[in-house]
């Protein structure tokens, strides 16, 4: 039995379905396409008209099926036009339209013999027109049939049978660029430029093994090459004999550069200017014989212009692309991909001028790219040039993806002069934040929960509040989610219980929590940046070395407090040695600052310490006239009891607020007691547990006790013996009585950012018996009292939380990846507006 024909048909594809009428194109197109995939010409004529055979509604009908095409192009769907297209103008809108949306057109032509198409017509009795017509139809198809590829079609299928119609085969085939399939981990490597040396020191940092001109990858890691492998650098061959290893092993993937373009034109003998470094690679390629041009030639010709990575979250090209570029293919697209987004015209040195595409990027995958050589990589938007200049003396960077981590070698030598001096480039211009549209109602999207709608007079209160009293905008690049109490106990005499933050989150399907102490203290986030240089940028500022400020971006201390504070908290990341572990000249913690009083004086003065002193006076004052009318035989026993059990809440109450107020006379006394580390350059440590964050935190308190301190936690093994041990650690922490007295602790996942559930709390607070005291009132333990405050509704405050928590990651990943500021002050903003909402603060 012979094998039916087959159709390999690109993935994404404009298809026209060409044949006279009577060919069997809507039967063909029912037969292998979805019905929302195939738009039929007499569909069209039948909507606009109410008559799939008025021909006088031709014009309209495929006006609205072209605008129907080109909208399901924008969205990447495969689209089939079922009309008769036998003449090369009804054709040439079709590859048009095509190209208009860089997608390959292609066609497929049913060509069956006339008697059949003939006998087919005779059958069909709706059809207003004479056989002739499909005889002029068919004449005409078979004049033009064999221009169908000039005429710009990609790719043809001629079915010229009933029999092959019938049997034919349709595969759908990913594009080239396509390579979703491959998760990773990828090590993307820029420009080499023929930096051989430099190329095997960096693979081999990388953890690749290399033996000769083999190299074997740390296992599951593939290296991804940007192009530009060639030219300018000592050993181009060297370079392209070692990739070329690789990529055949499959170690790598690599695309086209515009150098080796340019390579590949001159070794298919076309005419190119052999310049900047071209000459000496075609005399390293002579001496390295003619088998390996061949094998060079072949290999440059089947560099395709991009690949799109890891589900579509990654996408790689030489000069970089924007999202309605990526996964598509045209002309225009490979020429974007290998030379930028250029227009034709050169600067001042000769130079081609290049519209800064990345300012302008908002798509959801990453961009990684080279091209433009920058002394450092550059981070704007969810884009990063890592081309970093080795030929010109620089050095040989690769990002390692999904860490988002940056290694690179400096260069042995310089081995050409670049046309201007590399710098580190600025950030692109900023567009003012757009206040008429931010405070709008809508969503803010995150990558992680999805989209948080915030309402109009929200936002609004969150612009008068940090642009009235907020520390400058530059350093407030995150703010912390508030945080739910634990579940209301049910157990007697207390408000608040460990057993219920374990019991949520083994609901929640954990294994694991980390319980931390609880500091009284209060919130604050320390930007930290190893030099002035490094502040100014990678945060804008025109002088300082970062700031210290509240969880509503307020300044947390006076100016001189906060230098002088800065200035310890430096030398003590110095000491650590964390600017070398991190790789980083900045770095984001997450804090409480002690005594709780530094803050708070106010408060204590107005309120707390005004109600303790008023109420302890009137009933000692009370307590002991009733005593002495009990004396005289007055009937005042039970009055007398209990209000000297009120006179005694009083006391506990004073007790409580007092074991958190310590007098501090100087910035020296201060007390830091971090407990995230929330991020440093390339990187949001949401990836890492909190054993980690605790772990490295440590490191600052043993290198400056005196300024950081240590947060005690554990681990707890959920259903285990731990969950008993943590409640006596919680019981011995918040016990009163003593000026070492605890707020209570937070209980955590583990693992920082856990993906499931959506809505699970990053944390919950359990706080002490006798700390509560200082919330809910002097008598709040009292029966009645605790019976009512059991009816605490916890809802708005847990999806306050769990909004505030994304929305703050979402601002910082923004900003570690480069975003403009008004991407990251709208998730900043965002926190801010939730924190507007009306809940009972006491929660």
């Amino acid at each position: 039995m012979p094998t039916a024909p087959q159709i390999n048909l690109p993935e994404l594809a404009l298809v026209a379905l060409v044949g006279a009428s009577s060919a069997g194109k809507s039967t063909f197109a029912a037969q292998h396409f979805l019905p929302s995939e195939v738009l039929s010409s007499d569909f069209f004529r039948a909507l606009v008209s109410d008559d799939e055979n008025s021909l006088e509604a031709t014009q309209d009908a495929f006006d609205s099926l072209f605008f129907v095409a080109g909208k399901r192009l924008e969205r990447g769907k495969l689209t089939v036009i079922d009309a008769t297209s036998v003449k090369p103008d009804a054709r040439r809108r079709i590859v048009d339209l095509a190209r208009a949306h860089d997608v390959l057109p292609v066609a497929i032509v049913l060509d069956l013999p006339r008697s059949v198409l003939e006998a087919r017509h005779a059958e069909r009795l709706d059809r207003p027109f004479s056989a002739a017509v499909i005889g002029k139809q068919m004449a005409e198809l078979r004049r033009t049939l064999r221009g169908l590829q000039k005429e710009g079609f990609r790719q043809v299928w001629v079915l010229r049978t009933p029999e092959e119609v019938q049997d034919v085969q349709i595969r759908r085939v990913p594009l080239y660029t396509n390579k979703k399939d491959m998760r990773g981990p990828f090590d993307i490597i820029g420009d080499v430029h023929g930096c051989h040396a430099e190329l095997r020191e960096l693979l081999q940092k990388l953890g690749y093994h290399i033996n000769g001109d083999q190299v074997t990858p740390p296992v599951g890691r593939t290296a991804v090459f940007v192009g530009d492998l060639v030219d300018r650098g000592p050993d181009s061959a060297g370079v392209l004999r070692l990739v070329m290893n690789m990529v055949g092993s499959g170690a790598a993937l690599c695309v086209a550069g515009n150098h080796d373009e340019k390579l590949g034109r001159a070794l298919g003998g076309k005419a190119v200017k052999a310049l900047h470094g071209l000459e000496a690679t075609l005399q390293q390629l002579d001496a390295a014989g003619a088998d390996f041009k061949a094998e060079v030639r072949e290999f440059i010709d089947g560099l395709i212009s991009h690949y799109v990575l890891d589900g579509g979250q990654l996408v790689v090209a030489h000069a970089g692309l924007p999202e309605r570029y990526q996964g598509r293919s045209s002309g225009r697209v490979r020429s974007f991909a290998l030379y930028g987004d250029v227009d034709g015209s050169k600067d001042e040195l000769g130079l081609p001028v290049r519209r800064d595409w990345a300012a302008e990027y908002r798509g959801a995958a990453h961009v990684v790219y080279g091209h433009t050589p920058v002394a450092t990589p550059r981070w704007v938007n969810k884009t990063i040039d890592i081309d970093t200049g080795c030929a010109f003396g620089g050095s040989l960077t690769a990002l390692r993806y999904p860490e988002m981590e940056l290694v690179s070698v400096p260069a042995h030598a310089q081995y050409a002069v670049p046309a201007r001096p590399l710098s580190a480039e600025d950030a692109p211009a900023e567009r003012g934040f757009d206040l008429a549209q931010f405070v709008q109602t809508g969503r803010i999207n995150t990558r992680s929960y999805g989209g948080i709608l915030l309402k109009g007079g929200e936002r609004a209160a969150a612009i008068e509040t940090l642009g009235r009293h907020g520390v400058d905008p530059r350093w407030c690049i995150y703010l912390p989610p508030t945080m739910s109490p634990v579940e209301t106990s049910a157990q007697a005499d207390f408000l608040e219980h460990p057993a219920e933050a374990f019991a949520y989150y083994r609901n929640q399907g954990l294994t694991q929590v980390v319980c931390e102490e609880k500091h009284m203290g209060s919130r604050a986030l320390l930007v930290l940046c190893r030099t002035e240089e490094a502040a100014r940028r990678r945060f804008g500022v025109s002088e300082g070395t970062g700031c210290i400020y509240t969880r509503t971006g307020r300044a947390f201390f006076q100016p001189d407090w906060e230098k002088d504070v800065l200035s310890r908290a430096r030398a003590a990341v110095t000491a650590a040695g964390l600017w070398e572990e991190l790789q980083t000249d900045w770095l984001l913690l997450d804090a409480e600052i002690l005594p709780w009083s530094l803050k708070a004086a106010e408060l204590i003065k107005a309120q707390y310490a005004a109600v303790g002193a008023a109420g302890i006076a009137a009933l000692s004052a009370a307590v002991q006239t009733l005593e002495h009318a009990n004396s005289r035989g007055l009937e005042v026993a039970d009055l007398l009891a209990r209000t000297r059990e009120r006179e005694q809440d009083l006391v506990a109450y004073r007790e409580a607020y007092r074991a958190y107020v310590r007098r501090i006379e100087g910035p020296s006394e201060v007390k830091i007691m971090p407990f995230h580390l929330l991020a440093s350059e390339g990187a949001v440590h949401s990836n890492q547990d909190h054993l980690w964050h605790l772990g490295l935190l440590a490191k600052l308190a043993e290198a400056d006790p005196q300024l950081f301190g240590k947060t005690a936690h554990r681990v707890v093994t959920l259903g285990t013996a731990d969950e008993a041990e943590a409640t006596a650690w919680w019981a011995e922490l918040t016990a009163g009585g003593g000026p070492t007295m605890g707020e209570g602790m937070v209980v955590k996942p583990l693992v920082f950012a856990p993906e499931q559930p959506r809505n699970l709390q990053p944390a919950v607070k359990v706080r002490g018996r006798e700390y509560l005291r200082i919330i809910y009132g002097p008598e709040y333990t009292r029966p009645e009292y605790l019976q009512r405050l059991r009816a605490r509704a916890l809802g708005a405050k847990r999806a306050r939380a769990v909004r505030e928590f994304h929305l703050g990651l979402e601002g910082l990943s923004r900003f570690v990846e480069g975003a403009a500021w008004e991407r990251v002050h709208e998730c900043v903003l965002g926190v801010l507006a939730l924190e507007s909402e009306p809940i009972d603060a006491r929660l």
